[in-house]
């Protein structure tokens, strides 16, 4: 299948989903019968050509399969008379409902792991295979986990349409939360032989570029989308030829992609602009102050460590004190960022970033064998194989 289909439908994915659950108020058996669309396109669009209307030609399909669902159901004759008549493409509103799509498959009920598997499928487009594959599970085991979500949904009572303005906030935040989850999984894989995952941190780009379309006042949606465009900038000077990492201060600045710096510097100047500055605004103004600094040594430590400390206090985050504590080091010393890490101990135990960062510490303070020591526990604790040989690779310049 050609890229240009794939993405034709990703894009129409949420478009026909939201068509098919207006006019059947039923999100787990109008997702299977989008999917089922989705499949027969894959397959007849390459041979045949892509359709005058695809979008009218996935509604089609989509009501005939989701017909044959709601036919098997126990409850068939009270709805077969809503399911007689197949609407033509024509009589289809054109109105976009990916927004309520997406609301619907980030509902707070839902963990972050299901949010995000049932997210890349009913929004992002993609078949159970690709989602699994992209996170190292067996298909039938992110299967399962679809359809609980699905069940979820549907046990939580949610209705086709956008949430009140009293769980707008909340809601508006998870689908935030859930597209910066997926963007971080595609940029930094957690596990597996690959340092990105580009289908995902690009898919998660993708939608964060819808919800800004459907919301372009919003100044946290910016804030993301700029975070995303800015940390993305660096993905080609992050690995070398065999696809090491690269950490940041050791990469080929001329290599990262301007255009997408540009794009991002210009969203986050105005949506802080706009007022009221959030946690993702914050991110992205740092992401920007990295990607100004032609040079590693140029990099304007004292400003990013004054907006850890601002994110700190709005967030709660460790990992964001992480961070900070990172900043210190880089203002103050590293002394100073070493007596910051020993308070993260008990909010990530175990986590490697701790261990990677304080060998990185102990390295500057020149205590080469406390260095070597935690450099082994960070790669023995992360399952990520080119972040893993990047701290071995780091111990063995140690030792003696």
């Amino acid at each position: 299948m050609s890229a240009v289909i794939e993405d034709l439908l990703r894009e129409l994915a949420p478009q026909v989903l939201g068509v098919v659950v207006r006019r059947y108020g039923d999100f787990a058996l109008g997702e299977d019968a989008v999917q089922e669309a989705l499949l027969a396109a894959a397959v007849h669009w390459p041979e045949d050509g892509v359709p005058d209307n695809p979008r009218g030609w996935l509604i089609q399909v989509a009501v005939r399969k989701m017909t044959d669902l709601l036919r098997s159901e126990a409850a068939r004759r009270r709805r077969e008379d809503a399911v007689a008549v197949e609407p033509s493409p024509g009589e289809v509103s054109e109105k976009d409902d990916t927004l309520i799509v997406l609301f619907l498959c980030c509902h707070p009920a839902l963990t972050p792991a299901s949010a995000i598997a049932l997210t890349l499928r009913a929004v992002g487009g993609l078949t159970t295979a690709e989602i699994a594959n992209a996170f190292l599970v067996p298909e039938t085991t992110m299967a399962q986990r679809i359809s609980r979500a699905k069940q979820t949904v549907k046990k939580a009572g949610s209705t086709f349409a956008m949430p009140g303005p009293e769980e707008w906030p909340e809601r508006l935040r998870s689908v935030l939360h859930v597209l910066y989850l997926i963007f971080n999984e595609g940029y930094t894989s957690s596990v597996g032989g690959e340092l990105h995952r580009t289908e995902l941190s690009g898919e998660a780009i993708r939608l964060a570029r819808a919800v800004h379309a459907q919301l372009p006042e919003n100044g946290e949606v910016a804030g993301l989308l700029a975070l995303m465009l800015l940390t993305d900038a660096r993905r080609p000077a992050r690995t070398g030829p065999a696809g090491e990492l690269i950490p940041l201060e050791q990469q080929d600045r001329t290599l990262w992609d301007k255009a997408l710096i540009t794009e991002g510097v210009d969203l986050i100047m105005a949506a802080v602009a706009r007022g009221a500055i959030g946690e993702y605004q914050l991110q992205a103004s740092i992401a920007a102050i990295h990607d100004d600094a032609l040079r590693a040594e140029d990099t304007d430590w004292p400003q990013i460590l004054t907006m850890y400390g601002l994110l700190e206090r709005m967030s709660d985050n460790p990992m964001v004190s992480l961070n900070r504590a990172i900043a210190a080091a880089m203002v103050h010393g590293p002394a100073t960022g070493l007596k910051l890490i020993d308070a993260l101990d008990a909010r990530l135990p175990g986590h490697y970033r701790v261990a990677a960062v304080r060998a990185h510490l102990y390295e500057k303070c020149g205590d080469v064998d406390r260095a070597i020591e935690h450099y082994r526990t960070a790669a023995a604790r992360t399952t990520s194989t080119p972040e893993q040989q990047y701290l071995l690779t780091q111990a063995a310049r140690l030792a003696p």
